[in-house]
């Protein structure tokens, strides 16, 4: 089950701290996904919830007005924190009212996802003048995906939504993220998607989170042979795996002449 809310908020937009990016908008707080994996875990101390991160999701109030003025020619993310097209978006509508609003923005626009609802605002998002929209997969195995992102949809409708975006002239971005060691195969995904795919980015799973405990069980239960690995690589601290992935991730992109960024912590 899980416990929704609408709350009032003063903005939608925030100042952002990423690499390349001036603003975010993060249409709600929290993501019915319910990522093992998830990072944005933290922004759970900003609400009153009990419940564990997954199992709610507050609704940012739609009537605020974004300062499109002030983000004119800005470089925006949507979303960092949240997933802005989880299967409550269906109802709520803020991530379309979000767009809407854009249309009159001459904004740098990158949005991010796990989902395919991202199809139901094809139509505003090919009007904007700058936009590409980022789709996460980091595996084709269907039963890795119900481990580890039991609510996201399956890869292949992941996949079949990129394909639409970039049938459409929507620039579109594969984000292989997070990459799990010795679990994802980035040249397994980028061979189902190279056709359709304008870019690739490449981001490693990173566990110096709420998440660590939670992945390191799973990993246990699951892929009990992998224990030696996550262990160098998150206990000891040993770069070795990372670094050989990066090198071979080069190789590839630079041999099949792939667009790509490594975005690899650490």
């Amino acid at each position: 089950m899980i416990i929704r809310k609408t709350v009032p908020v003063k903005s939608l937009v925030s100042p952002s701290k990423l690499p390349g990016t001036d603003f975010v908008i993060n249409p709600y707080i929290g993501c019915p996904h319910k990522c093992l994996y998830c990072y944005a875990e933290f922004m759970k101390r900003f609400t009153d919830h009990t419940e564990d991160w997954g199992d709610f999701l507050d609704v940012k109030e739609t009537g605020t007005t974004l300062p499109v003025k002030r983000l004119a020619g800005k470089r925006i993310v949507i979303s960092s924190v949240t997933d802005p097209y989880n299967a409550f978006e269906k109802r709520y509508r803020v991530t379309r009212n979000v767009l809407e609003q854009l249309q009159a923005c001459a904004a740098h626009i990158t949005l991010i996802t796990k989902s395919d609802l991202v199809l139901r605002d094809i139509d505003l998002i090919g009007k904007q003048a700058d936009i590409q929209v980022a789709v996460s997969i980091n595996s084709l195995d269907d039963v890795f995906r119900r481990r580890f992102e039991p609510r996201a949809p399956d890869a292949k409708r992941r996949l079949s939504a990129i394909r639409q975006l970039n049938e459409a002239g929507i620039r579109t971005v594969l984000f292989m993220s997070p990459i799990f060691p010795g679990i994802t195969r980035f040249a397994e995904i980028v061979e189902a998607s190279r056709t359709f795919t304008d870019e690739y980015w490449f981001e490693n799973l990173n566990l110096d989170n709420m998440a660590r405990n939670r992945v390191a069980r799973a990993i246990g239960r699951h892929y009990p042979g992998l224990i030696p690995l996550y262990r160098a690589i998150y206990r000891e601290g040993d770069k070795t795996y990372w670094d050989g992935l990066a090198g071979e991730i080069d190789d590839y992109c630079r041999k099949n002449a792939l667009a790509y960024r490594n975005l690899f912590h650490g």
